[in-house]
Formats: C-alpha cells, sequence, structure tokens
C-alpha cells in the first residue's frame, strides 16, 4: 500500500497572480496604446491650429484688401465733392461767410434760400476754423427764445459743447438798454476760442451759412 501512494503526485496550488513578465507586457501595451492616441491627438491639434493659421492670414489679407477700398473710396468721395462758388469746405462742409449784415432772422432766411441753414458748431475744429475765417462779429444758429437760458440750435438739438466768453451768455446783465440778448454770435478778433456772446436778435450783424456737401 506504501507504494502505491508513493507515486501519487500531488497537484500544485495554483497561483492566481500574473506573472511579472505578463504584468510588464501589459503595462507596455497600454502604455503603446495611450501613446498612440496622444499621438493622433498631437497630430489633430497641428493639423486644426494649421488650417486656423491659413483662415486668419486670408482674414488678414482679406482686411487689408477691404482697407485699402475704403480709402479709395474715401479719397474718391472727397475729390468730387465740391462747395458752390464764395462758399468754403471744411470736413466735408460748406460754409458761406456773408458779407451783408441783418437780423438773425434774416440771415437765417437767407441760409434757407441757399439750401443751407445758421452753422451749428460741433467741434473744437470747426469752432477755431469758423473763428479764423471771421472778420466781423457773426451770427451762428443758437437761440434760447423759446425758453430763457435754455439753449437750442436751429435744429433743436440742445447746446453741449459752448464756447462762451467770460460771464456770457447775461441777456443784457439786466440792463433794459440792451433788451432780451436770444440770439449767439462769433465775437471777431477775440484772442482766445471761448467767443461766443449773446445779443438781440434784431441787431444787425454778418452770419455764417452752413451745409452738407
Amino acid at each position: 500500500m506504501e507504494e502505491i501512494y508513493a507515486n501519487v503526485e500531488y497537484d500544485k496550488p495554483i497561483d492566481p497572480r500574473p506573472s511579472a513578465n505578463q504584468t510588464d507586457r501589459d503595462l507596455s501595451a497600454e502604455l503603446s496604446t495611450i501613446n498612440g492616441n496622444l499621438t493622433e491627438l498631437l497630430q489633430a491639434s497641428k493639423d486644426k491650429l494649421s488650417s486656423m493659421t491659413e483662415e486668419r492670414d486670408l482674414l488678414n489679407a482679406s482686411l487689408t484688401e477691404m482697407t485699402k477700398e475704403v480709402d479709395r473710396l474715401q479719397r474718391l468721395s472727397k475729390q468730387k465733392k465740391t462747395c458752390p462758388a464764395g462758399w468754403k469746405m471744411f470736413s466735408c462742409t460748406c460754409y458761406l461767410f456773408s458779407t451783408n449784415s441783418y437780423s438773425w432772422e434774416e440771415g437765417r432766411q437767407d441760409c434757407r434760400e441757399r439750401g443751407a441753414d445758421l452753422v451749428i458748431i460741433d467741434s473744437s475744429e470747426e469752432q477755431e476754423f469758423l473763428t479764423k475765417n471771421i472778420r466781423k462779429d457773426t451770427w451762428i444758429g443758437l437761440t434760447d427764445r423759446v425758453n430763457e437760458g435754455t439753449w437750442k440750435w436751429t435744429d433743436g438739438t440742445p447746446l453741449t459743447l459752448a464756447y462762451w466768453l467770460t460771464k456770457q451768455p447775461d441777456n443784457g446783465g439786466g440792463d433794459p438798454q440792451w433788451g432780451e440778448e436770444d440770439c449767439a454770435h462769433l465775437v471777431a478778433g477775440a484772442k482766445r476760442t471761448e467767443n461766443w456772446n449773446d445779443l438781440r436778435c434784431d441787431d444787425t450783424l454778418q452770419w455764417i451759412c452752413e451745409k452738407m456737401t
């Protein structure tokens, strides 16, 4: 009986853990897959970046051409725009400096008959241009006849940018001899840009008409 059992070979227990070689092979395969995926993503990103760069260059080129075209059209537009005889151009606007002297309302009527109106001043550059071109006190399109102290331009817009002389407007300073000073004019010969004054509308001054070209 002992001899029978002596020839029996017992099964060895199975180790459930994978061998070191198998683990290394699995990790290597996984890393290879990840590396491949990263490579694909990187290449896709490069392709997309290249496409975006090309699109940007095309847009820049298109913008450059459009800018050139706008400049060309603006130059052409300025070349074609002219003012009637006797008018002066400034910033695409025509101005007529009268040589006669009338009341504010009569001056405005003259402007209207010419398809214009008394000048509206809306920039320091325009104010400087007008001041340099007057030789005598000159009406502008500003009045507070409707509501004392509320100055508005002839197109109904309220006054926001002003160039009044010091202590003006004063509506005559309350002195009856000056009456109601409800119309504005430029004072010729002023050494400063601020040269507006209020005056009675029926006084006689030169005036400035303005119209777009």
